[in-house]
């Protein structure tokens, strides 16, 4: 008899660690490749204290998130860009858009340390990436040709570069990347080719500047005092390549996205955010 007790409080335990186990949230993150290591580290740090929610985060772009989160195929999208009209129409036809900006992000522009280059104004950089500048020699550099490095179109950080910068935030609605431009896969590969590239000219996010790059100063205009990319100089605003990071989900907020949400928007999770050399929003 005691035999069969304990083989019945055996097995109402394996139920009850299956049942616990089949009640874990699991939240889905998926899109910007900028966003993608903020997004582990916050999750990461999240987890230690919420057992029971499990957060899996992934990368692809901005574009992916996005399309993602409009077919239901992930719970957060993450987006270093503000979606399209056309997407929020997608997805609030799902659902209610929640739009949350997480973090601020300043884009460096970046070459080969060994690039006797130190500053470009706004109007160069831009000219350099519409193909109007090809040499190194017509900004002060070397006499060697500029190679071009792109994030891909599916980016969030493509297009704020294209509309910001190449398009010249709205003036040349019509201008294009020059198809010299290399398009690269993601913001790693662009750190991986500049490092190597002597004569490479790239931009990243804030978090993934490493001393095998060099950052350049960028100036609005020719009279202007050049500004470095930083943590001060974007919440300063004498940075003028910042961008807001964005989480977007369709919903009422409630239940473990809310938790999580709520999460990277206190202090701790903004903690986080600027030991990863992102911005905090306050």
């Amino acid at each position: 008899m005691k035999k069969l007790v304990v083989v019945l409080l055996v097995a109402l335990m394996a139920v009850a660690v299956v049942g616990c186990r089949a009640e874990k949230a699991v939240i889905d993150i998926n899109g910007s490749d900028t966003m993608v290591n903020i997004g582990a580290a916050l999750a990461e740090n999240f987890m230690k204290t919420n057992k029971n929610i499990e957060i899996v985060v992934s990368g692809g772009g901005s574009g992916t998130g996005i399309a993602a989160l409009i077919n239901g195929a992930t719970n957060i999208a993450q987006s270093s860009r503000a979606m399209k009209q056309s997407e929020k129409d997608q997805a609030s036809a799902k659902g209610l858009l929640n739009e949350i900006i997480v973090a601020w992000d300043g884009l460096a522009v970046t070459v080969h340390p060994s690039n006797p280059v130190r500053e470009l104004t706004l109007a160069q950089i831009a000219k350099i990436y519409r193909g109007e500048i090809t040499n190194w020699q017509e900004v002060g550099g070397n006499d060697a040709n500029i190679v071009l490095l792109s994030r891909d179109t599916t980016s969030g950080t493509y297009i704020f570069f294209k509309e910001f910068v190449v398009q010249e935030n709205g003036k040349l609605k019509s201008a294009e990347f020059s198809p010299a431009a290399m398009m690269m896969p993601s913001t790693e590969a662009i750190v991986q080719e500049s490092a190597r590239n002597v004569n490479a000219i790239g931009y990243v996010g804030l978090g993934y500047l490493k001393t095998e790059i060099k950052a350049l100063g960028v100036k609005v205009n020719d009279d202007s005092a050049a500004s470095s990319p930083s943590v001060a100089t974007v919440l300063d605003k004498t940075y003028s390549l910042a961008r807001p990071l964005y989480f977007y989900t369709v919903g009422e907020l409630k239940g473990a996205i809310k938790t999580y949400v709520d999460y990277v928007l206190s202090d701790n999770g903004q903690k986080v955010v600027r030991e990863l050399d992102f911005v905090p929003i306050r």
